[in-house]
């Protein structure tokens, strides 16, 4: 093994890049997924609508996607903020962002094309993507989506699990019972 992995190894046995990266994967989506669920639910249903996932007449994925998505992230904030099911929610972050990123990169591509007259570059596209937060500049938003893909793999692939909750349930077993003593009586 090289010294390269051997430090990294090392690092990541602390426990230190896997709580950093849980917390700012986890904060980033709890927070979208709040402001979301805070929001008009009928918005962001035609915030959805606007990317063209869904064909005409596929309402019934569209209201669901719409009712559904932000309880999912939310859920996945949660188990890792709290350090449970890591893998599990960092491997569902890690997908929805594979699928957000093409769609809102499309969308603003689109935009951009459709009116090059109005914007000095492509990073001065600005939209409201659906994601909670209102308007944002489209290099901006995939700067933010990039490093939580990134950082999403950390937990998805890290050796530790110190500093998670699921270590508590991890490997403790009931004690066994001692085998009777033979009495002298």
């Amino acid at each position: 093994m090289s010294a390269f992995a051997t430090t990294v190894r090392r690092i990541d046995d602390t426990g230190v890049p896997l709580l950093l990266a849980r917390l700012f994967v986890g904060g980033l989506f709890a927070y979208l997924a709040i402001m979301k669920l805070r929001g008009d639910p009928f918005t962001f249903l035609k915030l959805i609508h606007e990317y063209g996932i869904f064909g005409e007449g596929q309402y019934l994925w569209l209201n669901t996607t719409a009712a559904v998505l932000p309880w999912i992230e939310l859920a996945c904030a949660a188990a890792l903020i709290l350090g449970v099911c890591t893998r599990g929610a960092a491997l569902l972050i890690f997908g929805m962002l594979l699928f957000f990123a093409p769609a809102l990169l499309l969308r603003a591509w689109g935009m951009y094309a459709a009116d090059e007259a109005t914007y000095a570059s492509f990073c001065d596209v600005k939209f409201d993507c659906g994601c909670g937060t209102g308007e944002v500049y489209i290099c901006w938003k995939m700067l933010e989506n990039t490093t939580a893909q990134l950082a999403s793999l950390i937990p998805l692939f890290s050796r530790s699990r110190l500093l998670c909750l699921s270590n508590l349930f991890r490997g403790r077993k009931a004690s066994p019972t001692p085998p009777p003593q033979a009495s002298d009586t």
